[in-house]
């Protein structure tokens, strides 16, 4: 049988295949992604409650900014991030106005401290010759920061003397000021021999340890001669190495003799009678050197022989009255010896003597006696104990 053929395709103008049928789909469609949490949000709390709170207030304003833009999540968290930074931030304002002000202001004052001239040297560094400033010109602020510096230019100090005291248990506050002042004087006279070429606006000073230090071994006195209250320029120096050997003799002779009426006991007569007893001896000792000076002069100095004999009567005038005072037996015995021992020895006798060893013949202020003062000696300026 046969069959008929399927009639012929439409492939003409006009026509086209149909397309094919879509493939199934198995399953549900895919559910959308949750919003993305804020990092800044994130980031908010712990910058706000343990770095820097301000910050963490800047990061809570932009994380709210971009939740609100975006649709990201974690509002909660950047409004907890804001509240605790601005609490920390409030905090710290606090904090800063009560600690830190005090502090800035001292550091400012440190900052404002004035320059010095020089470089920073320990005062225990210093050595005899050197010249230093310090701040401000104050000699006695405790423990002198010291800048040591040329003493051709101007200085507020230079040192006389830096060496060790005597080891031993701590002598106590009072006595170590004696020993200091003694020996700082005596160094001082060494170093400055021509006392009355000596400005009056220097003073002395010392720095010694204080109880701890002295506890720690530091034993080391350092003395100076302080300028603070001129503008001085140059050494003060004038001893050995630079006098003649008939000028130190001439000048160690008349210093010892100043320095033993300089220690004229603090406290009056009657209270202390002995040590006033004491001293006299001791006054009339160093009398006694200056007078065996004064009589070689006539072999070593001839032009000062008439100088050195007016002065000889003078002095062994003012011996026989120290130890009429050194054997007194009443304060008022004690007194009327040396009112006349203070009587016989004149200023203008050394003057001349001075002039003849070419020397300085300008009278210090210390030597220009008030009323009622007696004796004469070396003035005790101030000190200052290192802290």
């Amino acid at each position: 049988m046969t069959t008929a053929p399927p009639p012929p395709s439409p492939v003409g103008p006009g026509h086209h295949w149909p397309p094919p049928s879509p493939p199934s789909v198995w399953g549900s469609p895919a559910a959308p992604l949750p919003p993305a949490l804020n990092g800044f949000a994130v980031a908010s709390l712990p910058v706000g409650l343990l770095c820097l709170p301000p910050l963490g207030v800047v990061f809570a304003v932009v994380a709210l900014v971009q939740i609100a833009r975006r649709g990201d999540r974690g509002k909660a968290l950047a409004v907890v991030g804001l509240v605790v930074s601005l609490v920390m931030s409030a905090a710290l304002v606090y904090a800063t106005g009560r600690y830190a002000d005090p502090f800035f202001r001292r550091l400012g004052s440190a900052g404002g401290r004035p320059y010095v001239e020089g470089r920073l040297t320990d005062m225990n560094a210093l050595r005899p010759g050197d010249c230093f400033n310090v701040p401000g010109g104050d000699l006695l602020g405790g423990r002198a920061v010291a800048y040591r510096t040329a003493c051709t230019g101007v200085h507020h100090a230079e040192v006389t003397s830096s060496g060790p005291m005597a080891d031993g248990a701590y002598p106590g506050a009072e006595r170590l000021k004696e020993q200091a002042t003694a020996a700082c004087w005596k160094a001082q006279d060494e170093y400055a021999m021509d006392s009355w070429a000596v400005p009056g606006y220097a003073e002395m000073f010392y720095f010694a340890p204080s109880r701890e230090a002295w506890g720690l071994g530091d034993r080391r006195l350092v003395c100076v001669m302080g300028t603070t209250t001129k503008e001085h320029r140059g050494s003060l120096r004038q001893d050995g190495a630079s006098l003649r050997p008939d000028q130190v003799t001439f000048l160690r002779a008349m210093n010892a003799a100043d320095q033993a009426v300089g220690r004229e006991p603090e406290e009056d007569v009657d209270g202390a009678f002995a040590q006033y007893r004491t001293w006299a001896r001791e006054v009339e000792a160093a009398l006694g050197g200056e007078a065996r000076m004064l009589g070689a002069v006539p072999s070593a100095r001839p032009e000062a022989a008439a100088a050195a004999a007016a002065r000889l009567r003078e002095v062994e005038a003012a011996r026989k009255e120290w130890r009429r005072a050194a054997a007194a037996t009443t304060p008022d015995q004690f007194e009327e010896a040396w009112d006349r021992a203070a009587e016989v020895v004149t200023v203008e006798s050394e003057k001349a003597l001075r002039g003849a060893y070419g020397l300085s013949t300008e009278v210090p202020q210390w030597l220009r006696p008030g009323p009622g003062d007696k004796g004469g000696g070396p003035a005790k300026g101030p000190s200052a104990e290192r802290v």
